[in-house]
Order: C-alpha cells, then sequence, then structure tokens
C-alpha cells in the first residue's frame, strides 16, 4: 500500500509539504518533503529541529516497537492510548460487522490510518492531511458536529464509560469518533466546545479512579497559575453528578490554530529512547534547556518557567513528567514553552521524576537536586529562592484552593501525601530565609 498525503498548515491552508507512506507487510516506511514554495516563503520554518529546511525526501524509520513511523510534528499529532483504544474498537465493530454480511475484506489498521482516523477539526496542533482526493482528514461527516457543545457532555460521558466497561455499542463508537480520538493520553477524554464557544478538553473519570483525579487536575492547574506559571485555563463541571475537567485547548485562538510539538519532538527522542529496557528514563530537564537555548525564540525567559514549573512538580508529586507532558508552540523566531498542562498530584506513587532533573542527580524529585541546575539555568541564588518563595506560597493554600472547588475534606485528605512532605518543608526553609 502507498498513500500521498497533502500537509498543510491551519486554517489558512497553506501547503508545507508532502507525506509519503508505503506498507509491505510488516515492514512500513514513511517520508516527508518540503514544498519549494514552503522553501521560498519568508515566513517558512522548519516544522521541527529534525525535519529541516531542505528539498528532497526527508525518511523517518521508527527505531523501536513503540516508535512512531512518521516524523515527530507528525508524530505529535497521531492518537494514542484512549483515542486509539476508540479507533480500534470502532474497527473490530466493523470488522464483525463485514464478517456478519459475509465480507471478510476490512484491511488491518496502518499507522496512516491511525493517523488519518483522528478528526481534522480537533486535531492537536496546527497541521492538517489532504488525502488523494484533496480531502482534509479526517473530515466530519457532514451534518455532524466533531467537538459539540457542553450540553451534549453527559452523552459523551456515557460512550466513554461503556468503551471502558467493554460494553460499547456501534452507536457508541460512532458518537465518539471525531469527538474522543483526537487526543492523546490514556484516561477517557472528548473535544467539547465550552460556553465561550472556544474547544476545550472535557477529561472524565475512570472506572478504576480511587480518588478524585479529575478534581486533583483542576486543584493542580489552579495552583499552577497561582504560583506563578503559564498553565493552561481549566475548571470543573457537573455532567449528572460526574466532576468533569474542562481545560481550554491552547494550541487555538479565535481565529487560527498554532503549531505544537512535544518536547520529545524538540529532542528528537523516540519512545525506545526515552525508556530503555530497564525502565531507566534518559532524559533530562537539563537536555530540554540545551535544545531551548538552541531553538528557544526567548530561550532565558523560558528557562527560569521550565525551573518554575520543576519546582512546582516537586512540591505537589507531579511526577508523570515525561517528555510528551511538556510542549512547545511555533512564534516568530523559534519555539516558546506552551502553557504547562497534564499536571496532577500523584499522593500514591514514589517521588521520582519521569524526566529526570540532569544525570548527576538523576530522577530524585527533591529541592537539592533542582538548586543543583540553578547555574545551570543562569538562575542567582537570591531569584531562585525567590522562585521557590512565591511557588510555594501558593501550593501552601491546596486546601483553600480545593475547597474552594467544591473538593470535600475527605477527598483532600486523599490528596495529603502528594502536597505534605519533607520537599516542602525544605522549599519553606529556603523561601523564609529570602523573605528575611
Amino acid at each position: 500500500m502507498k498513500r500521498t498525503i497533502g500537509v498543510f498548515l491551519g486554517d489558512a491552508t497553506r501547503r508545507v509539504g508532502t507525506l509519503h507512506f508505503e506498507a509491505q507487510g510488516r515492514r512500513q516506511n514513511a517520508a516527508f518533503e518540503y514544498d519549494r514554495e514552503w522553501l521560498d516563503r519568508a515566513d517558512g520554518f522548519a516544522l521541527e529541529p529534525g525535519l529541516p529546511l531542505v528539498a528532497g525526501l526527508q525518511f523517518h524509520k521508527a527505531r523501536g516497537r513503540d516508535d512512531s513511523v512518521f516524523h515527530g510534528a507528525i508524530a505529535d499529532t497521531e492518537p494514542d492510548g484512549w483515542a486509539r483504544r476508540v479507533i480500534m474498537r470502532d474497527h473490530a465493530k466493523r470488522r464483525q460487522a463485514a464478517r456478519a454480511q459475509g465480507h471478510d475484506e476490512t484491511p488491518v489498521l496502518t499507522p496512516i490510518d491511525f493517523l488519518l482516523a483522528v478528526d481534522d477539526t480537533n486535531r492537536v496542533g496546527a497541521l492538517r492531511f489532504q488525502d488523494e482526493e484533496r480531502v482534509f482528514q479526517r473530515a466530519p461527516i457532514e451534518g455532524r458536529r466533531t467537538a459539540p457543545p457542553l450540553i451534549e457532555l453527559r452523552h459523551l460521558l456515557a460512550a466513554s464509560r461503556a468503551v471502558e466497561t467493554n460494553t460499547e455499542t456501534e452507536v457508541d463508537l460512532a458518537y465518539l469518533r471525531g469527538r474522543g480520538t483526537s487526543l492523546g493520553g490514556l484516561r477517557p477524554k472528548c473535544s467539547v466546545i465550552d460556553d465561550d464557544g472556544v474547544l476545550s478538553i472535557g477529561k472524565f473519570p475512570s472506572v478504576g479512579d480511587d480518588r478524585q483525579v479529575t478534581k486533583g487536575e483542576v486543584l493542580a492547574l489552579r495552583l499552577a497559575r497561582a504560583a506563578g506559571i503559564d498553565a493552561s485555563e481549566a475548571r470543573l463541571i457537573e455532567s449528572d453528578g460526574v466532576p468533569v475537567a474542562l481545560v481550554r485547548r491552547f494550541d487555538r485562538t479565535r481565529d487560527r490554530r498554532l503549531m505544537y510539538i512535544s518536547a520529545a519532538t524538540l529532542l528528537g527522542a523516540g519512545a525506545s529512547d526515552i525508556v530503555d529496557t530497564s525502565g531507566i528514563i534518559e532524559y533530562t530537564y537539563t537536555q530540554i534547556i540545551d535544545g531551548l537555548r538552541q531553538h528557544g525564540a526567548d530561550a532565558q525567559a523560558d528557562i527560569g518557567e521550565l525551573w518554575r514549573r520543576i519546582a512546582f512538580s516537586i512540591l505537589i508529586t507531579n511526577v508523570d513528567d515525561h517528555l510528551h507532558n511538556h510542549g512547545f508552540l511555533h512564534s516568530a523566531g523559534g519555539w516558546r514553552l506552551s502553557p504547562a498542562f497534564d499536571i496532577n498530584p500523584f499522593p500514591e506513587r514514589e517521588r521520582e521524576l519521569k524526566t529526570w532533573i540532569s544525570e548527576d542527580v538523576g530522577p530524585q524529585a527533591t529541592i537539592d537536586a533542582l538548586l543543583s541546575i540553578a547555574p545551570y539555568c543562569r538562575l542567582e541564588p537570591e531569584a531562585a529562592a525567590q522562585i521557590l518563595a512565591q511557588v510555594e506560597a501558593a501550593v501552601s493554600r491546596w486546601r483553600d484552593v480545593g475547597r474552594e472547588l467544591g473538593m470535600t475534606a475527605s477527598e483532600l485528605d486523599q490528596y495529603a501525601d502528594a502536597f505534605e512532605h519533607s520537599e516542602r518543608k525544605a522549599a519553606q526553609s529556603i523561601a523564609g530565609r529570602a523573605r528575611a
């Protein structure tokens, strides 16, 4: 099978290049080629550091079983986790229906099928994909909205619950197509339009949750903003008594799509590179800092912001900080840190970061480890202490902010170990000296 897919940028449909995909049995490969017009544009830019602005085919091969066959900037728009689960269930239902009618010709899904199954309207970032018939993929069905208003949230929740419990029907999957296939991560979620007409993510509780995870994420994002972090805007809403986290998409403005890549793409890291066979994380925050210095539009400002985010993660035990939970938006002159997202307190987990602070200190989520890279970030001791003081002051109000969100005392108690620990005390000590 061979596919030739046009790659466009944003709603202005500026053609950037062409994606080539070929599959021969289990052998699959992909290549990207910039259009001559894009190369000649004064405002043309490389979609990622691994795709320099040069003419000709640029091939990409998955280095490991878990790696994408596509370049990182394209792979960042692929479905994974929850979205992949919905697509695979929908495909299985279609195959069953075909067999029931005496047909058995439904092909096995390939990487290009997953890529093009993502809804065009809701796809992450600014890239859009046009098939050989010049139709943007995945095009919405006429008369159907792929990002429904909040009033339909209960239907999305019910369909998602059905998928989680393996009781979904064809109607459930048809309803989730487009709405629930555009976003990464393992937890159930959907695309939705909020009351202000803004594209948002609705995040649902999972049937396996033993604490209020959606409330915990909104609490973390509220505290992050209070700590001076540029974080995604989030709020809690209820659907049939179920708390849903509503997070606004930061890769959209009211009139355009913004080009987005993950930290993994900035660093050229594949899934098999990030975690080796022994489970040791090989990438560090100091490498992200190096990437910002090489490719950033305002490197020092973003390095200071990144240091603040690490401090916050340590203080709230946000230990799911892998490279796909950090991102960048393109701006004139290079890449800028995107607003922080997918920040969650994990009271039950070991206090080790997914992304190491540096090779010297490893994964330890400690204030001492954080302070050890302050000189590398070009932060003076006084400035680092002031940042710590600001972050700690915001985190210290976690119970108050939780109560403002409507969390009960027992719900808050479930999160206590994430917020009350020895590293908070270390930060308080440094903050006290800074204030003195």
